[in-house]
């Protein structure tokens, strides 16, 4: 997919000139442009951290302890029925 001039942001950053070495090494290693290998590293790292914070991981035991409680959940324990008691009270039925 072609980028069009007015969908591309540009960005600086300043950084320590041993850093500034260590990517442009990597970037000749792999064959790529300075620009290109940062900007796909920072992609990889950014899709990363947003999987990481939104996704959830179980263990397949902790799969089967979490199906399990959905289709058979326990009973609502004493504190949980006074408290939705006192909500439907002041907010009313919905």
């Amino acid at each position: 997919m072609p980028t069009t001039p007015d969908t591309i942001a540009r960005l600086e950053a300043r950084l320590p000139s041993e850093v500034h070495a260590l990517l442009k090494r990597a970037a000749d290693i792999q064959g790529r442009t300075l620009t290109d290998f940062v900007v796909s590293a920072a992609s990889e790292a950014a899709r990363k951290a947003i999987e990481d914070s939104e996704i959830i991981r179980l263990s397949a035991e902790d799969q089967f302890k979490l199906a399990e409680l959905l289709l058979n959940p326990p009973k609502p324990a004493a504190a949980l029925v006074k408290a939705a008691k006192r909500y439907r009270q002041h907010v009313g039925r919905s």
